[in-house]
């Protein structure tokens, strides 16, 4: 149940700080029903869907895979790229401690 509530917290998070990016954050869920940790789904008229495992992973790994997939689907590469990345990690390290 930890792991739900969990991904959870991060989904939210991560939309909070993509929106404040100016970045469209997915949609997210778990499990990916194709084999694999990760998968993102475009979506016509929405936000893409990224869906990943949780079963047998630590959160960190979790949690890359979610901001990995706000890069993907917001196209971003470079240093536009890490720069998203940095700034989506902080975001999810700022809203554990303030839990």
């Amino acid at each position: 149940m930890g792991d739900v509530v969990d991904f959870a917290r991060a989904a939210r998070l991560l939309d909070l700080a993509a929106r404040r990016q100016g970045l469209d954050c997915p949609g997210f869920r778990s499990p990916p029903r194709i084999a694999g940790p990760r998968s993102l789904r475009p979506r016509a008229g929405g936000p893409a869907l990224v869906a990943v495992r949780l079963v047998g992973r630590h959160p960190h790994e979790v949690h890359a895979d979610m901001i990995e997939g706000v890069v993907v689907a917001n196209g971003l590469s470079g240093e536009a790229a890490e720069r998203c990345r940095r700034r989506l990690w902080r975001a999810l390290a700022a809203g554990v401690r303030a839990a």
